[in-house]
């Protein structure tokens, strides 16, 4: 979306500006996620695409989601998300049963164990994303980045994906 009035005309390459600014996002594309995992494994032994899961049934109503409604929020496979399920119900942190409205649909709990387990590992991943993202930028940039990424992610897909209440 160009401030311009002129026709849209269809890139076949990147040059320039666009070539530095697609670089360098690209790069925290790939660079971002190893550095979250790498703090969560070693501070909590989660990954983050784990941790994620844990968290968002912590602010979960009842702590509860249906599996097909966090695989969503996850950007992620049913099938991904019942890896990750079955290892995190090994250690006791989250407990699957069938959805009692619809026996068709599976519901992902956290459990008292799994709470802790979220609330152990925040601190560390809050100060992570400080030290990463947030502490390297003014007011007006944290602000600009929200608006950048909500744009972007309307433009990847049409819902919203996981919000904070």
């Amino acid at each position: 979306m160009r401030d311009s009035d002129a026709p849209a005309v269809v890139p076949t390459e990147l040059t320039g500006e666009d070539l530095e600014t697609w670089a360098g996002v690209a790069t925290v594309l790939e660079w971002l996620p190893s550095a979250l995992d790498a703090q969560l494994q070693r501070d909590a032994h989660l990954s983050h695409f784990e941790y994620g899961v844990l968290y968002a049934l912590a602010k979960a109503p009842d702590r509860t989601l249906r599996m097909s409604v966090l695989a969503g929020y996850a950007n992620s496979t049913l099938s991904r998300l019942s890896r990750a399920a079955t290892r995190l119900e090994s250690h006791g942190w989250l407990r699957r049963t069938p959805d009692p409205a619809d026996g068709r649909y599976t519901l992902a709990a956290l459990t008292d164990l799994g709470q802790a387990k979220v609330d152990d590992a925040t601190p560390g991943h809050v100060q992570t994303v400080h030290r990463l993202v947030l502490d390297r930028l003014t007011e007006r940039q944290t602000r600009q980045l929200r608006e950048i990424t909500q744009r972007i992610l309307r433009a990847i897909r049409e819902d919203e994906g996981w919000r904070p209440s």
